[in-house]
């Protein structure tokens, strides 16, 4: 049986500007001679509406003085290359190699092919040992550099094994470096490494709201008892629609730094031009992961061997050994069934666990977390279920823009790492996720909030009303965004 569409879910049940008898009141004939029967107090029929925790639960928030926010990521210790070439046939003794991968550093990469010779050209020196293989796994061989051109991005080898190569000189090749040997007296090695740091960087973008109301009907008390998430109550209607703007602002601060993306040249962002509209966008979690974090296409892991490929993956990456998946409703049940799988009883029902089997016992079907190889933590995650937000997606929305695409869950790492800070100088312990806000001794714009107008114990303008105001100016940092895995559809 499947669920019926209605009666469903009001998607504005209190977005409007004013009360108005399409989301609250309806609108009682008082002229009847019968009275309706009412209940003052107002059923909150959808519980908690809010939708921001995440950050709260992940994250940390610091102030920052300046428009743009740096920090700079170790780069890869150790040096391999994936798109080699030999020039020599099968047999040969020795050989020369041309490498192929991109000679700048690769933020994007996985595999450990960035270059770290900061001053251009291959990362390979005279008298390092190689390991070369074939990427079909036709042949492998191991020799020692001869020499090497480094702009021309070609170095010479020669075998240890007696047979020489063992590969044909149109296979690709991966080299990766082992160690080095050198002859008894011989001088020291030639050229030397730079650490290869990977600079990223991101900007804050201010956020504004407000509420007006006229000092009339502030002083029209009404009829329903009102409340909020944040425990206001009472009977003047001004005061819920108030409170509802800085709860909706304030899953606006969170949800805004999940989803915002930098306007790219020459979009329609960029050329707006109506005054006080910014137009510059900022890098949001979605957008730091889906582009220099791990992504998982298939929608969310259903079996084992899905799993194992993500704990491959991050074992290439920092090996973190605390992980918190973050999943929507239908990702998290998957996950539960993947879990009860592995019991030999799961599939008969009998069992999930270690129970009593008391007859009282009420069975639990779900899982909070599991080990395999690393600790992951599994939680709900509230604004990929809200059908007014990312729960109403499309599972379809397999292509386009990275922003569009339907996102059922994200892997985060817990604990912090170590960045350089561009501000402070130095190295400084960082959470992965962190929020930066504008502020200094005079000004602080993490959350400020005034009113302005005649009203309400206001007394700037001579305006009839009270205006709240909301502003905040902030962006987020995503560091070590390689140990994160966002599970999308899509390619």
């Amino acid at each position: 049986m499947s669920v019926l569409s209605n009666p469903g879910f009001n998607l504005q049940p209190s977005s409007q500007r004013i009360a108005l008898p399409t989301n609250y009141i309806t609108d009682f004939n008082f002229l009847n001679q019968y009275l309706p029967d009412t209940y003052e107090k107002e059923f909150e029929r959808y519980g908690n509406r809010t939708v921001a925790s995440f950050l709260r639960m992940v994250g940390a928030e610091m102030p920052t003085t300046s428009d743009q926010i740096k920090w700079a990521e170790q780069g890869r210790l150790h040096i391999k290359y994936t798109s080699c070439t030999s020039g020599a046939i099968a047999t040969s003794d020795t050989a020369t190699i041309t490498v192929g991968d991109a000679l700048d550093p690769n933020p994007a990469a996985t595999d450990g092919s960035a270059n770290p010779l900061n001053t251009g050209g291959i990362a390979i020196r005279v008298g390092q040992t190689v390991m070369i293989t074939s990427n079909t796994g036709t042949g492998a061989n191991k020799g020692i550099v001869t020499s090497v051109d480094y702009a021309g991005g070609t170095f010479a080898v020669a075998y240890y094994e007696a047979g020489g190569q063992t590969f044909g000189n149109s296979e690709t090749l991966t080299v990766f470096i082992y160690g080095s040997e050198f002859k008894k007296g011989s001088a020291g090695m030639v050229e030397s490494l730079e650490a290869n740091d990977e600079i990223f960087d991101n900007s804050p973008i201010i956020m504004k709201d407000a509420y007006r109301v006229t000092g009339s009907d502030m002083a029209q008390i009404g009829w329903i008892e009102v409340t909020t998430e944040n425990g206001a109550t009472g009977y003047l209607w001004y005061m819920k629609s108030e409170h509802e703007t800085r709860l909706r602002f304030e899953d606006y601060m969170e949800t805004a730094m999940l989803e915002a993306v930098p306007a790219e040249t020459d979009s329609g962002a960029i050329a707006v031009t109506a005054a006080g509209v910014g137009n510059k966008g900022t890098k949001g979690i979605f957008y730091e992961v889906n582009n220099r974090g791990n992504v998982f296409g298939g929608g969310y892991p259903t079996v084992l061997s899905d799993f194992d490929d993500i704990i491959s993956r991050l074992d290439k990456q920092g090996a973190i050994e605390e992980n918190v998946l973050f999943l929507n409703r239908e990702a998290s049940f998957a996950m539960d069934d993947m879990l009860a799988a592995q019991n030999s009883y799961g599939a008969g029902g009998t069992s999930y666990g270690l129970f009593d089997n008391d007859e009282q016992m009420a069975l639990n079907l779900g899982f909070s977390g599991f080990r395999r190889g690393y600790d992951f933590y599994k939680s709900d995650w509230k604004y990929l279920n809200d059908p007014t937000m990312r729960g109403g997606l499309s599972d379809g929305w397999s292509s386009g823009a990275t922003s569009a695409q339907t996102i059922t869950g994200m892997l985060v790492p817990a604990g912090s790492t170590t960045v350089y800070d561009q501000v402070l100088g130095k190295n400084a312990k960082r959470p992965f996720l962190h929020v930066r806000y504008r502020a200094s001794e005079t000004e602080d714009r993490r959350y400020k909030t005034w009113m302005t107008g005649s009203a309400g114990g206001a007394a700037t303008s001579d305006v009839d009303e009270m205006k709240v105001n909301f502003l905040t100016e902030r962006a987020v940092c995503v560091m070590g965004a390689n140990n994160f895995f966002l599970f999308r559809y899509g390619a």
